[in-house]
C-alpha cells in the first residue's frame, strides 16, 4: 500500500471504521481518532466512556507539532490521603489497583474521580482537528441509537473474567445501579450473552445533548449539574467545584532510543518512562541472537522488567505531587547497571501487599491508532480503569473508578491526594525514524500494558516481525515476582526457566496480557496489527 493512504487500527470493528470513514472523507489523524474513541465509548461501554480519563499522544510533522495530552481524571478535592485509615487494605498482586475494605475506594459513589475524557477529546479536537464536536460524534450518537451487540469480549469482561486480588466481579458492579441492571444484566443478573442487544436510550439522549451544547456542558452546564447532585445524594465524593475546576494539561513528549529508533514517550504519570527504561536496558543485551521466545531471552526480559516495576512503585507518581527522577530512570547509566545485576543473577524482589497469587490479568481500557495521508500520526489510549459501577439515573454512561489506583497509604508516591492523578500504565507511542513517525502503538490491558508492548517494539526491532506478527506472537508479562506466559510458550521454555529460578504461571488463554495495536511504515508501507485477543481490525483507507 502506498505511504500516503492512511491506516487506523482499533479494538472494535465499529470504532475503526468510524475513524475510517472520517480520513475517507477527508479528516486528519486527529479527527478520526477522536470519532474511533467517541465510537469506543458506546460499543464498548465496560472499556471506556466520557466519564473516563486517558492519554493521547500526537504528531503533525509539517506543522511542528508533537505533543502528549493528559486527560487523566483527578482525586476530588473532598478525598484526603487518610480518608480510609484504619481499613484493612490489600493490593493486587500486580499492582494495578489496592482494595480497600468494603470496596469503597474501587466500585460505588466514593470511588469515582473528576472525569478527563470528553475534556480530553474536546480539547485535541479544537485544537488539532479539523472536524467540529457534532460531527466526531455522530457516528457514536448513530451506534447509541441503532443499539450494540454483545461482541465475544465484552462478554467474556462481564460474565466470565475473575477479578483480581479481592475487587468486585463485573456484575457486582453494574448491579450498584438501576440502569446497569437494566442495560447489561438479565433479569437473573447474569451478563447479557454474544449476539445481544444493549439499549441504552439515557446514552443517547446524553450525546444527543452534548452534541448541541458541547462538551463544556459536562463541567458547567446541566450535565454537570445533575452528575452533582447525584454525587452528593449518594455519598459521593465529586462535587461541581471538582467539574468546574477540571483541566486538560498538554505535556512534553520524554524520549529514549532503542538500537537507533528515536522512542517517544508520554511522561509520568503514564506509563512512557517505564517503557523506555525497559528498552534501554534491553539494548545492552544482544536481542536478536537469542531466539525469540526463548528461555535465554524470556529470562533477559522477565527480570528487566522485574527492575522497572520496582522503579515504578518506588519513584513514579504525579509529577504536580511528586519529584519524579526521569532522567535519572531514563538514562544509559541506570539502564547499563540493571543490566549488570542481571547478568550477575541478583534478582530484585517486588514487593506487593498481597499474598503474592497471580491476578487475574485486569482487560480495562481500549486503544486507537492512526496515521494518516499527510503524515500525521496519533496514538490514544482511554479507560474507565475498573468502572465504579455507577451510572447516574438519566445519564447512562458509567463512571470511573479511579480510586482504586491511589495507595490509601500516605506519603508514597501513588498515594492518595485531592487533584491527584493516578500511576498509569497507559503509553501511547510514537516511533520516529529519520524525522517522521514510523510507528503509532499502543494498549490496553492494565500493568500488563509495560510489557505487551516492550515486545512488541522488540519484535519489530529486533526480530524483523511486521505489524501483526508482533503484536499476535505468544508473550509473557511480569509486573510481580510471577511470570506469568501464554499457553502458546512451550512447556520446555517454562520449565527452562522455572529451573532459572522463576515463579512460572502459565495462562490458560492463548492471547493473552494487554492488547497491543500498531501501525507500521516499513519500507514505505502501513502494516497494521490489532491484537486477536480483542475484536478489533486495523483498517486502511
Amino acid at each position: 500500500m502506498p505511504a500516503r493512504e492512511a491506516m487506523i487500527a482499533a479494538a472494535q470493528p465499529e470504532a475503526a471504521e468510524a475513524g475510517a470513514r472520517v480520513l475517507m472523507a477527508g479528516g486528519n489523524a486527529v479527527d478520526a481518532a477522536i470519532a474511533a474513541a467517541f465510537t469506543q465509548c458506546v460499543v464498548d461501554p465496560l472499556m471506556a466512556g466520557i466519564a473516563g480519563y486517558g492519554t493521547l499522544q500526537l504528531a503533525m510533522p509539517d506543522n511542528g507539532v508533537h505533543t502528549c495530552i493528559d486527560f487523566g481524571a483527578r482525586v476530588p478535592a473532598a478525598a484526603s490521603d487518610d480518608i480510609w485509615a484504619g481499613r484493612n487494605i490489600n493490593e493486587t498482586p500486580d499492582g494495578y489497583a489496592f482494595v480497600v475494605e468494603g470496596n469503597v475506594n474501587e466500585a460505588g459513589y466514593q470511588s469515582i474521580g473528576t472525569p478527563g475524557t470528553l475534556a480530553g477529546l474536546d480539547y485535541a479536537l479544537s485544537r488539532y482537528g479539523t472536524w467540529s464536536f457534532a460531527d466526531v460524534l455522530e457516528p457514536a450518537i448513530a451506534h447509541a441509537r441503532n443499539g450494540v451487540v454483545v461482541r465475544p469480549h465484552m462478554y467474556q469482561y462481564g460474565a466470565l473474567d475473575v477479578a483480581p486480588g479481592g475487587m468486585l466481579e463485573t456484575c457486582d458492579r453494574l448491579a450498584l445501579s438501576k440502569t446497569g441492571r437494566e442495560v447489561f444484566l438479565n433479569p437473573d443478573g447474569t451478563f447479557k450473552r454474544p449476539g445481544d442487544r444493549i439499549d441504552n436510550p439515557a446514552l443517547l439522549q446524553t450525546l444527543q445533548h452534548l452534541s448541541r451544547r458541547g462538551a463544556d456542558d459536562f463541567y458547567h452546564g446541566d450535565i454537570a449539574r445533575h452528575i452533582a447532585n447525584d454525587m452528593s445524594a449518594n455519598g459521593g465524593l465529586l462535587s461541581i467545584q471538582d467539574l468546574q475546576n477540571y483541566s486538560v494539561q498538554e505535556m512534553t513528549p520524554i524520549w529514549g532510543d532503542y538500537r537507533g529508533w528515536k522512542i517517544a514517550g508520554f511522561p509520568p504519570p503514564a506509563g512512557g518512562l517505564s517503557l523506555i527504561e525497559a528498552l534501554h536496558v534491553l539494548s545492552n543485551f544482544d536481542i536478536a541472537a537469542l531466539e525469540h521466545n526463548s528461555a535465554a531471552y524470556l529470562n533477559v526480559l522477565a527480570e528487566t522488567l522485574k527492575w522497572v516495576t520496582v522503579d515504578k512503585d518506588n519513584f513514579i507518581g504525579d509529577p504536580e505531587f511528586v519529584d519524579v527522577p526521569v532522567h535519572r530512570l531514563s538514562s544509559d547509566q541506570h539502564a547499563a547497571k540493571i543490566a549488570t545485576n542481571i547478568r550477575e543473577g541478583f534478582n530484585v524482589n517486588v514487593s506487593r501487599i498481597s499474598n503474592g497469587n497471580v491476578a487475574s490479568e485486569p482487560a480495562d481500557t481500549t486503544q486507537v491508532c492512526v496515521m494518516d495521508a499527510g503524515g500525521n500520526a496519533v496514538s490514544l489510549t482511554h479507560s474507565l480503569g475498573t468502572s465504579s459501577g455507577i451510572i447516574s439515573d438519566g445519564l447512562g454512561f458509567l463512571y470511573n473508578g479511579l480510586l482504586s489506583g491511589f495507595d490509601p497509604r500516605p506519603g508514597r508516591p501513588a498515594s492518595l491526594g485531592p487533584g491527584k492523578r493516578r500511576t498509569s500504565s497507559q503509553s501511547p507511542v510514537l516511533v520516529f525514524r529519520d524525522g517522521r513517525v514510523c510507528m503509532t502503538l499502543g494498549a490496553p490491558g492494565g500493568t500488563a500494558i509495560l510489557s505487551a508492548l516492550t515486545q512488541v517494539m522488540v519484535n519489530v526491532i529486533d526480530f524483523g516481525m511486521s505489524a501483526f506478527e508482533s503484536v499476535a506472537a505468544p508473550r509473557i508479562s511480569v509486573a510481580s515476582n510471577t511470570v506469568e506466559v501464554s499457553n502458546r510458550i512451550p512447556t520446555y521454555v517454562t520449565d527452562a526457566l522455572a529451573r532459572n529460578g522463576q515463579r512460572v504461571s502459565r495462562s490458560h488463554q492463548s492471547y493473552a496480557f494487554a492488547a497491543p495495536h500498531l501501525i507500521l511504515k516499513k519500507d514505505a508501507v502501513l502494516q497494521g496489527g490489532a491484537d486477536p485477543q480483542r475484536d478489533g481490525v486495523a483498517l486502511r483507507c
